[in-house]
C-alpha cells in the first residue's frame, strides 16, 4: 500500500481519506493536487484483483484503520461485496463500473465494450503475465487465449494517459499472451476527474450537513 498518511492521523481530521485502486496512482495523485482538493490518498496493489479475498481484507482493514475519518473510495464494482463494504465504513465511491469506464466514460467504455475490446492499463502491463496467470487459474497458453477468445474480447485495448510512461513493449508482450491484436487510444484525465470531484464534493456535503445539524 502507498500512503503519504500518518497512521494516528493527527491534524487532518477535516480532510478525507481517499482509498483508492493503485491502477491510476499518478494520474490521482495529479488531480489531487491540480484541484487542490482535501484528501489524502492511500492506494492499494493493483494485483489484488486477481485475489477477490485479499481485495475484500485489503479493503475492510484500511477502512476500519482511521475511525476517525471521512472516507471516500475509487474503485468500481470489483468485489461483489463492494457497496455493502462501504456502506458499513460509511464511505462512498466513485460511479463507474470499474477503473477503465471511469477513466475513459460510460460512452466510450461501452463502445468499445460493444467492439469487443479488454482494456489495458499501464500498471496492468507491466505485470501482466502473473495476473492473468493468477486470475484464471492455468499457465497454458491454448487455454488462455481460448478463454480470451469465447469471453468475446478481439482486441486488447492499450490505454495510454498524459501520466503514463512509455509501455508499448510491456503492452505488446501482454496482446502476445492472450493471442489478441493490439490496438492504442489515447484518453484525458476530464473524465476521470469528473468522477473524483463527484464523490469529494458529495462527501464534504455531508459532512457539512452532519457537522450543521450536531
Amino acid at each position: 500500500m502507498t500512503s503519504p498518511v500518518d497512521q494516528n492521523g493527527s491534524g487532518k481530521g477535516s480532510r478525507l481519506i481517499l482509498v483508492a485502486c493503485g491502477i491510476l496512482q499518478r494520474e490521482i495523485t495529479v488531480l489531487i493536487e491540480q484541484n487542490r482538493w482535501p484528501v489524502d490518498p492511500l492506494f492499494l496493489d493493483a494485483e489484488l484483483h486477481s485475489d477477490l479475498p485479499k481485495l475484500g481484507a485489503s479493503l475492510q482493514a484500511i477502512l476500519k484503520a482511521y475511525p476517525d475519518r471521512e472516507k471516500i473510495v475509487f474503485y468500481g464494482a470489483c468485489h461483489p461485496r463492494m457497496d455493502l463494504m462501504l456502506a458499513e465504513a460509511g464511505a462512498l465511491r466513485t460511479a463507474g463500473q470499474n477503473c477503465a469506464a471511469i477513466l475513459l466514460g460510460k460512452e466510450r467504455f461501452q463502445q468499445e465494450l460493444a467492439e469487443g475490446a479488454c482494456f489495458l492499463l499501464e500498471e496492468w502491463a507491466r505485470r501482466w503475465e502473473p495476473i492473468v496467470f493468477a486470475t484464471l487459474g492455468t499457465t497454458k497458453l491454448p487455454v488462455i487465449r481460448q478463454v480470451f477468445r469465447e469471453s468475446g474480447r478481439h482486441y486488447l485495448l492499450a490505454l495510454s494517459t498524459p501520466c503514463s510512461g512509455d509501455y508499448h513493449h510491456d503492452a505488446a508482450e501482454a496482446a502476445l499472451l492472450v493471442g489478441l491484436p493490439l490496438r492504442w487510444l489515447d484518453v484525458g484525465l476530464e473524465h476521470l476527474e469528473a468522477a473524483l470531484a463527484e464523490v469529494v464534493e458529495s462527501k464534504l456535503a455531508r459532512v457539512t450537513e452532519t457537522a450543521r445539524r450536531s
